[in-house]
């Protein structure tokens, strides 16, 4: 590496530097990168239209900000505000925008002059045995007092700074759609998991009704026994019958402790927090009308889109540096000061000492670093493009999931009625005739499982619809906005 060549006021050299210079600026080619290709899913836009169209519960309407308030659940509401504002993936993505921001000014300071002061005080002396003692030089101890300024800017001919400073800019905005991104998944998440408690603890109620039908079918067999008209098989299998629906009561109570725990740690809470707020209550009742937007529009609702995209410009903009690395960078220094022996003769006139020059530096031979960064900045460019299409297409299919999902779960909510309707009466049937000894007891034990299967299934489509609403404006990009950020964090301004 040739180190740097500094003038001090010599013309010619200043003369053969500006020549270099305009040489070297015809040599800079502009950045010029194509977007990456992204195909339009047009059989997935008729599919969501025809979805659309066959439910009168969806329209095009912009999409709700709090869009978990359409269930109508004051707790669950509640639940939304404190995670906004408790969460700890919030917070860490809020403070990952004030470390974006530090970055950027540390870049941006490059780009401006230096200005530094300085003052020194040193005592020392020469060696007796030196050639400048030799030469007359004083061996003797003696001060030095000094004080100045320097300055320095360098002059960024071929965006060198520049494009840092937009690669940092770009970073910025991706921590800040990161925030959004993370607050779209916080909302989505704290709705599931409170809906699957809620489908849980529909499920509890649903089992301890059976469980008090198979403790009656219990009573009957053995009092059937007892009185000689039904037989042991009768009796075991009514109590075996009653140990698998307690059973499943136990695993039940598991599962609604986990995902309360589940719930406490989005809140930032320890676990249990929460228990005493989350007594049992009914699933919450479907939306009667949900707002999905234009599909496609896509792309500006998704935070996780945008934040590819800014990756994307940020990755073109390292590019940019590591190309104008290659060429030379040139910049102004200078100094002013005061030094002298005695403390009394540093504020003289004479004691005053200057430099004022341009400084060239010139990469020649730096073993490869150039090419290789070069290489990396465009291999990380590669990737962010692909990562992009992937975010795109991933929200395309998820979109598409969520609406086939909201559409196959209402159809199936109909039959499942049906059934439950049906293994009602033919409970009831199989009892009475099992009564009356026209039927052995398999036929009520089959009769009160295949009911509460009905139950159960109907449960679980209740709560795999009001899932999907959640899938749905998830995949949208709904659960942001610039009030929800500033509620859940005042200090921050938006990104």
């Amino acid at each position: 590496m040739m180190p740097p060549f500094r003038g001090r006021g010599v013309s010619h050299c200043k003369c053969s530097v500006s020549l270099f210079v305009l040489l070297l600026t015809g040599c800079a080619v502009p950045l010029d990168l194509a977007s990456p290709l992204l195909v339009v899913p047009e059989a997935a836009l008729l599919s969501q239209s025809a979805v659309i169209a066959s439910h009168s519960t969806l329209d095009n309407a912009a999409l709700p900000a709090q869009w978990w308030s359409l269930f109508g659940d004051s707790l669950l509401d509640q639940l939304e505000t404190e995670a906004a504002g408790s969460n700890l993936d919030l917070q860490v993505a809020a403070a990952r925008i004030e470390e974006g921001r530090a970055q950027l000014g540390l870049v941006d300071a490059a780009r401006k002059p230096q200005i530094t002061a300085e003052a020194d005080y040193s005592r020392g002396a020469i060696s007796k045995n030196s050639p400048l003692a030799n030469l007359g030089a004083y061996t003797g101890g003696s001060n030095t007092w000094s004080m100045g300024m320097q300055a320095g800017w360098e002059l960024d001919l071929w965006g060198y700074h520049r494009h840092l400073s937009e690669s940092a800019s770009a970073e910025l905005e991706a921590m800040g759609h990161n925030l959004q991104t993370m607050s779209v998944t916080v909302t989505a998440e704290v709705a599931r998991v409170y809906l699957l408690l809620r489908g849980v603890q529909a499920q509890e109620t649903i089992t301890r009704q059976n469980q008090q039908i198979a403790q009656g079918l219990v009573d009957m067999t053995e009092s059937r026994e007892l009185n000689g008209v039904a037989t042991r098989f009768d009796a075991a299998s009514a109590r075996a019958d009653l140990a698998t629906i307690n059973a499943g009561l136990s695993q039940l109570g598991h599962q609604r402790s986990i995902l309360m725990n589940a719930l406490s740690l989005l809140l930032g809470q320890p676990p249990r927090e929460l228990n005493a707020r989350l007594v049992e209550a009914e699933l919450p009742s479907m939306p009667a009308r949900l707002s999905i937007g234009v599909p496609s529009e896509l792309a500006r609702n998704r935070p996780d889109i945008l934040q590819a995209e800014a990756r994307l410009r940020a990755a073109v903009a390292d590019i940019g540096a590591a190309k104008a690395d290659f060429y030379p960078r040139i910049g102004l220094s200078g100094s002013l000061g005061l030094q002298s022996i005695d403390l009394s003769d540093l504020g003289s006139w004479d004691s005053r000492h200057y430099s004022l020059g341009p400084t060239l530096y010139l990469p020649v031979f730096v073993g490869g670093r150039l090419e290789s960064q070069l290489a990396l900045t465009e291999a990380r460019q590669r990737i962010a493009a692909i990562n992009y299409q992937q975010t795109v297409l991933r929200a395309w299919h998820e979109v598409d999931d969520a609406l086939d999902a909201y559409s196959n779960e209402q159809e199936r909510h109909g039959q499942l009625q049906l059934a439950l309707q049906q293994n009602q009466v033919a409970l009831e049937v199989a009892q009475r005739a099992y009564q009356q000894g026209t039927v052995d007891f398999t036929s009520v034990l089959v009769a009160r499982r295949s009911l509460l299967a009905s139950q159960s299934e109907l449960n679980d489509c209740a709560t795999a619809a009001a899932l999907s609403v959640v899938a749905l404006y998830r995949a949208l990009g709904g659960g942001w906005s610039e009030q929800l950020q500033l509620a859940a964090h005042p200090t921050e301004r938006p990104s």
